[in-house]
C-alpha cells in the first residue's frame, strides 16, 4: 500500500468499503460510499433536519408556518379555522367589461375601447359602425 491514509471507509456498519471519493452526509457529518450517501440508504438519525417542508393551505394556497414539534395537519386545521382568507361565496370576476351599446348585456374579459368615443364594447360592437358611434373627427364610412 503506497497511500495508506488516502480515502475513507464507509460509515455504514454493514459496508465499511474503502472509498477514495467519499460523500459526507449534510445531516450527520459522516462519510459514506456511493451506495450509502443518501439519508434513506444509511438510515440517518438526523434526516429530519434536511426534510423541511412547509404545508400549503388547500383553500387559500398560502404557506402555513409550522414550528418544531407541531403536527402540520393540526396547524393547517387551525389556520383554516382562524386565519384563512378563503371566502367560498366570493368569486373573482373574469368578465368585467360590460358593453356600452344600448341594449347589449355582454361582458368581456379584456377592455375593447373605441378609438373615437372611448366607450367599452363587446367584440360584436367594437367597430364604430356597429355601435352607432357619433364622435370623432374623421368621417365614418361603410367598409367595402
Amino acid at each position: 500500500m503506497e497511500f495508506p491514509d488516502l480515502g475513507k471507509h464507509c460509515s455504514e456498519k454493514t459496508c465499511k468499503q474503502l472509498d477514495f471519493l467519499p460523500f459526507k452526509c449534510d445531516a450527520c457529518k459522516q462519510d459514506f460510499c456511493k451506495d450509502h450517501f443518501t439519508c434513506a440508504a444509511h438510515k440517518c438519525p438526523f434526516a429530519f433536519k434536511k426534510d423541511v417542508q412547509v404545508p400549503v393551505c388547500p383553500l387559500c394556497n398560502n404557506p402555513v408556518p409550522v414550528k418544531k414539534g407541531e403536527i402540520p395537519d393540526v396547524v393547517v386545521g387551525e389556520h383554516i379555522d382562524r386565519d384563512c382568507n378563503y371566502l367560498p361565496g366570493k368569486k373573482e370576476k373574469i368578465f368585467m367589461y360590460r358593453c356600452s351599446k344600448e341594449g347589449c348585456k355582454k361582458k368581456e374579459m379584456l377592455q375593447v375601447a373605441c378609438d373615437q368615443c372611448r366607450g367599452s364594447f363587446c367584440i360584436q360592437h367594437r367597430h364604430p359602425l356597429d355601435h352607432s358611434c357619433k364622435h370623432g373627427s374623421r368621417p365614418i364610412s361603410v367598409a367595402g
